[in-house]
């Protein structure tokens, strides 16, 4: 079993999960963050860190982002491992 980042990522990007990550099984993408199905342990670490809660076990995704399973499993390998919290994209757009 694996999380998932769902929609409420894309655009805003917020780190805050990816330094409590004990395995570091997330990954940049350009407008979101994802998770390698294949690192996560389940340990629930990153759930409360997200402040938009973009993160969900995969039994628990809403239908409407289902697909987001899918996403993260193809793009995590793709994507460079971030273990480092930067400025999320939402503040970034703030800014310019």
């Amino acid at each position: 079993m694996t999380h998932v980042v769902c929609q409420p990522c894309d655009g805003c990007r917020y780190t805050d999960c990816v330094v409590v990550c004990p395995v570091q099984c997330f990954y940049e993408g350009e407008t979101m963050l994802y998770i390698n199905p294949d690192e996560c342990i389940d340990c629930e670490a990153c759930v409360p860190e997200c402040p938009v809660e973009a993160i969900f076990h995969e039994d628990d995704i809403p239908a409407q982002w289902q697909s987001y399973i899918q996403l993260n499993a193809d793009m995590a390998p793709q994507s460079p491992s971030i273990t480092e919290r930067k400025t999320p994209l939402a503040d970034k757009n703030k800014n310019t």
